[in-house]
C-alpha cells in the first residue's frame, strides 16, 4: 500500500513530535518502575512488562493522532500479530529498548521513535528515562542531546591513540565471534551494556565501535541510527552496506556501528 502524500508533515514537525512522544513515554516508564511491576515471558522467550505496553501505547496514540497518514510498526503490536503495511515513509517503534535491563533494575534502556524513508531512517528521538537524557536527529539539526543542562550539540570522536572503547551487547557478553571480531582491533576499553544506549554513546564521543554480532529487529535500530549517523558516525553491515530499512520480518543482518574512521 502507498503512503498517502504528505505535505503538512514537514521533518521538523515530525521530529518534536518524535522527541515529545519518547520524553513522556520515558516519564510514564519511570513512574511504573517507581511503583513496581510484573515481567512476562512472551513467545520468542523475550520479556515483557506493563511499562513496554503503557509506552507503546501513549507513542501510537500520539503518532496516529498527529500524522495520521504515516503508518507505524511498533514492537508490542507486532508480537501480538498486527502487521502493519508500509509505504515509502514509516515510523519504527520500540517503546522500551532493553527490557532485560530494565527489569533486572539497571539504568541502559531506551525509548526509540524513528522515521525511515525510502530504506533509510532520516531522523530519530531516543530517550534514556533512568538518565533523563533525550537525544534527538533530523530535520537539519545535526544530532543532539538535551538533559538538564540544555540542549547541546554531539559529534562522534577520532579514536584516541591508546585504542578503542568498544561497547557490546550484556547478553552477547560470552560470544566467542566478539573476542575474534576484537582480535584485530587495539581495545582499551570493553563495556556490556544493553539497549540502543550503546549507539547513544558512540553517537556523543564516549565510545568508538558497536559491533552487534546478533539478532536486532529494526525498531530496536532506526531511531539511533539516525542520531549516530547525524553525529558523524555509521551502521553497515559487515561487508561495508550501510544498514538499509524495509526488510523482510524487519529483522537485521549483523552490523557494526563506529564513530570517526
Amino acid at each position: 500500500m502507498n503512503t498517502p502524500s504528505m505535505p503538512a508533515y514537514e521533518d521538523g514537525f515530525l521530529l518534536d513530535l518524535a522527541l515529545r512522544l519518547a520524553d513522556e513515554a520515558a516519564e510514564l516508564i519511570r513512574a511504573i518502575r517507581a511503583r513496581g511491576f510484573a515481567t512476562k515471558v512472551k513467545t520468542d522467550s523475550s520479556p515483557v512488562t506493563e511499562a513496554d505496553h503503557a509506552a507503546e501505547k501513549h507513542i501510537l496514540a500520539g503518532l496516529r493522532a498527529h500524522a495520521p497518514a504515516i503508518p507505524v510498526v511498533a514492537e508490542e503490536e507486532v508480537a501480538a500479530g498486527i502487521m502493519t503495511d508500509t509505504g515509502r515513509a514509516f515510523w519504527l517503534v520500540d517503546p522500551l529498548d532493553g527490557t532485560r535491563e530494565f527489569a533486572a533494575g539497571r539504568d541502559d534502556f531506551t525509548v526509540n521513535i524513528g522515521l525511515v524513508r525510502d530504506g533509510r531512517p532520516v531522523l530519530g528521538a531516543v530517550a534514556l528515562p533512568a538518565y533523563h537524557q533525550l537525544y534527538g536527529a533530523g530535520a537539519g539539526r545535526g544530532a543532539f542531546r538535551i538533559d538538564a543542562n540544555g540542549t547541546q550539540a554531539i559529534h562522534v570522536r577520532t579514536p584516541p591513540a591508546q585504542g578503542l572503547t568498544v561497547l557490546a551487547s550484556r547478553h552477547y557478553a560470552d560470544d566467542p565471534r566478539l573476542k575474534e571480531f576484537l582480535g584485530g582491533h587495539t581495545i582499551a576499553h570493553l563495556g556490556n551494556i544493553g539497549s540502543a544506549a550503546k549507539f547513544i554513546r558512540v553517537a556523543e564521543g564516549l565510545a568508538d565501535l558497536y559491533p552487534r554480532l546478533g539478532t536486532t529487529m529494526e525498531w530496536d535500530t532506526a531511531a539511533p541510527q539516525a542520531v549516530v549517523e547525524a553525529a558523524g558516525g555509521s551502521i553497515t553491515t559487515p561487508d561495508g552496506r550501510v544498514l538499509g530499512y524495509g526488510k523482510p520480518g524487519f529483522r537485521n543482518p549483523h552490523f557494526l556501528c563506529r564513530g570517526a574512521a
